[in-house]
């Protein structure tokens, strides 16, 4: 019977508060992987990051499917508890939160972004695609004037312009088309502190060194601390999912 084997990490980096949060619920043989990256430091991002994390549990939990009309619930409960949690504490403005959810059953795999946290997809050990950010430099890269390597080490990679937390006039969230489900695919949800300092390649070359998913990320962890010596490193979290046999 094929499994689903998966590892979770997060690390406050050099920052006072780890203002991500990472989180997984199984139902009935289907899974839901999330990873949220809070924004507005004093605790508030930590708090959002949270909240959002243990909606999308509640959500899925309760649902109990793999499908694109139980992803847009689970985006839309989780900002309406946001905005609900902030105008309680009056801190509209602290509040906000990226969010990345990967669903999977037996048969199926989908996936759902807001902001800045990323999904990697590797196919047979190599890199697919990644969800596109919702930032300055993801336009800059759509509008041709900048590279998408240049993303990492841009001035504005921090400015994002769809998050949680804030109001909607329509969905600001993207969510994948459901995918058959393969034997040979690996999945990495990260925040951008971990994205940032280490690149696809080295992605794929600790994957194919590694037995399980805890191994990946462990491999992973370590460029990411290597690379991110000396430079103020903000929160970085990451969950490593792969398919196996039982």
């Amino acid at each position: 019977m094929s499994v689903i084997k998966y590892s979770l990490f997060t690390n406050p980096g050099d920052r006072d508060y780890n203002e991500d949060a990472v989180g997984v619920e199984q139902v009935e043989g289907k899974c839901c992987f999330v990873l949220a990256d809070g924004l507005g430091g004093h605790g508030g991002g930590a708090e959002a990051s949270e909240l959002v994390v243990t909606q999308v549990k509640e959500v899925f939990s309760r649902e109990r499917e793999v499908s694109v009309e139980c992803m847009k619930k689970c985006f839309e409960t989780a900002q309406e508890h946001l905005l609900l949690s902030q105008k309680e504490q009056g801190r509209e403005n602290e509040m906000k939160t990226t969010l990345v959810v990967l669903m999977m059953d037996e048969h199926k795999v989908l996936w759902g972004h807001i902001g800045d946290s990323r999904l990697y997809l590797f196919k047979k050990g190599k890199y697919v695609l990644h969800t596109l950010d919702h930032s300055v430099p993801q336009m800059l890269v759509n509008l041709g004037e900048i590279k998408e390597k240049d993303i990492r080490h841009h001035e504005d990679r921090n400015r994002l312009l769809k998050v949680m937390g804030i109001e909607w006039d329509e969905p600001k969230y993207q969510i994948s088309e459901e995918i058959e489900k393969t034997r040979d695919m690996s999945f990495l949800l990260c925040s951008d502190g971990f994205w940032e300092l280490i690149e696809e390649k080295k992605m794929e070359s600790d994957l194919f060194w590694s037995k399980n998913p805890q191994s990946w990320l462990e491999k992973m962890v370590k460029r990411v601390k290597r690379n991110g010596k000396n430079v103020n490193m903000d929160n970085y979290s990451a969950v490593a999912v792969w398919k196996g046999e039982k």
